[in-house]
């Protein structure tokens, strides 16, 4: 009883926490006025986040319905994921809720992770102010292609948003926020962007492929999610917060089920990939 009720106060406060540990990272760091508001228990928790906010405490019932979506999609997607493993690995030590929890958000904002979809946001932005014409495939392929080659974006080689590694068809959450996305970025005024994601989308595959990717290729949830929060006006370092705010559900799921089902620590066990060493005594060396 005592870890239910610890997993829905996380799950009812990380709201909270994050946007309040924002704004007065906001006017601490960066020198903007600070804004606290009151949460309403009669509001979603999206509909809270975006009081929270905002500095008017206004928002639309579009913005909240997709908020609320994407709130949905992000909660989890089975077991396999990195920070809702971290969760079952550290549970089955019997540590108590709050170290659990920890370790997910260590695994939660690693770039690979929860750090996509602010990765998303910040190649979206490199691209639109590389590639001169927006509307020109080839343009944008090659662009693509520098991306892939280390050329071009951070250095890594990867189109963030492309990619996963369950879904190899399609990410059905993305199918999702493509739809959604589409009809926010055309009440914003934002049509020539979202067109410029779909372009991105369509074309990767092929570009990835020329570069020796062999695997089916499709988009995932990111590629869509850093671009509705950019529309909602979610500041990129409140992006993965966010994402922790949806998956504390998840992760109190699968915490409950390890314990009250497992009952034993997970162990993994390793295999060496070189061959037995002969063993050399220390005054042979």
């Amino acid at each position: 009883p005592n870890v239910v009720h610890q997993c829905i106060d996380l799950i009812a406060i990380f709201p909270l926490i994050s946007v309040y540990a924002y704004q007065a990272y906001n006017h601490y760091k960066n020198g903007n006025s600070l804004y606290i508001h009151t949460p309403r228990p009669d509001l979603s928790t999206a509909e809270n986040i975006l009081t929270l906010l905002r500095p008017d405490g206004s928002y639309t019932p579009l913005e909240a319905h997709i908020l609320d979506l994407c709130l949905v999609l992000h909660a989890e997607h089975g077991g396999g994921n990195n920070s809702t493993f971290t969760t079952r690995v550290v549970t089955s030590s019997g540590t108590d809720t709050y170290s659990a929890m920890a370790a997910a958000l260590c695994s939660l904002k690693g770039p690979r992770h929860g750090g996509a979809n602010a990765k998303v946001v910040s190649m979206h932005e490199d691209i639109r102010a590389h590639v001169s014409n927006w509307e020109d495939e080839d343009e944008v392929a090659a662009y693509l292609g520098k991306i892939l080659d280390k050329q071009a974006f951070d250095g890594t080689g990867l189109i963030y948003g492309m990619g996963h590694a369950v879904y190899t068809l399609s990410d059905p959450r993305a199918e999702v926020c493509r739809r959604y996305a589409r009809s926010l970025a055309a009440k914003k005024d934002l049509g020539e962007e979202f067109a410029l994601i779909e372009r991105i989308e369509r074309l990767a595959p092929q570009v990835m492929r020329d570069h020796g990717m062999t695997k089916p290729i499709c988009a995932n949830i990111d590629l869509y999610t850093g671009f509705i929060y950019k529309m909602l006006g979610v500041p990129e370092t409140l992006l993965t917060p966010l994402f922790a705010v949806a998956r504390m559900a998840g992760w109190s799921a699968h915490r409950m089920e390890e314990l009250f089902c497992a009952h034993r620590i997970i162990r993994p066990a390793y295999r060496p990939v070189i061959e037995p060493l002969e063993y050399k005594p220390l005054a042979d060396r």
